[in-house]
């Protein structure tokens, strides 16, 4: 039987890459969130990453957390994380909410949008994986012990084998990036580097041999 390829096997799922998540103009700068980001060199990361996916077939999934104007609280009000968004950060429609520049989406990549911190929650995400035959993501983006971290524990729970990559993430500091990968998602996701994720990816894409068969540096 021939060896399935990656495109039925493993997909990208780009987590809230936002200007007002990422920019230094953004609604959240003032938390550090800009800055770790750009500690963690997470635009260039990511860019990296999807690149090889782009070149190996993997599907990609670009994610956005939104707020809306009306009606007031549709996101929501019953903790903390979800009073952090809106009524104008975040907002639909709005440079806060658009995918920071440098990404390059291409028309054969979806983007999703949500009210909740998981990619899962509240969209048709994991329909569209399993009819493409996924088993496996590779999570990256912002912010990793939030939106990363719900999207992560949700994706273990629906049957997916998860990849979290290390510096292809970013919070709001580097105490929570640690406590996140090396704590949180420990028995959740396997944590690997955008080198080690490139190199089997592009091992993949030479090869065309299955995901699984790729090994993590």
């Amino acid at each position: 039987m021939p060896t399935a390829s990656i495109r039925s096997t493993t997909a990208v799922l780009v987590i809230d890459m936002q200007n007002d998540n990422l920019h230094h103009d953004g609604a959240f700068a003032s938390s550090g969130a800009a800055q770790h980001a750009i500690d963690q060199n997470v635009v260039a990361n990511v860019r990296a990453v999807l690149a090889a996916a782009r070149a190996a077939g993997a599907p990609i999934f670009h994610n956005r957390i939104v707020s809306y104007p009306e009606p007031a609280g549709v996101g929501g009000s019953n903790a903390p994380i979800f009073r952090m968004i809106g009524p104008e950060s975040l907002r639909f429609g709005t440079w806060g909410a658009e995918i920071v520049d440098g990404l390059d989406l291409r028309e054969d990549e979806i983007v999703l949008d949500r009210v909740r911190m998981s990619a899962f929650h509240g969209s048709a995400l994991d329909v569209m994986l399993r009819n493409l035959g996924v088993t496996d993501v590779i999570i990256v983006g912002v912010w990793t012990n939030m939106a990363v971290e719900h999207t992560a524990r949700d994706a273990a729970d629906f049957g997916y084998a998860v990849t979290v990559v290390s510096d292809a993430t970013s919070s709001i500091n580097a105490d929570w990036q640690r406590v996140a990968l090396g704590y949180a998602l420990t028995n959740i996701a396997t944590i690997a580097t955008t080198e080690a994720t490139v190199a089997m990816l592009s091992e993949v894409a030479a090869d065309g041999s299955s995901a699984a068969e790729g090994t993590w540096a």
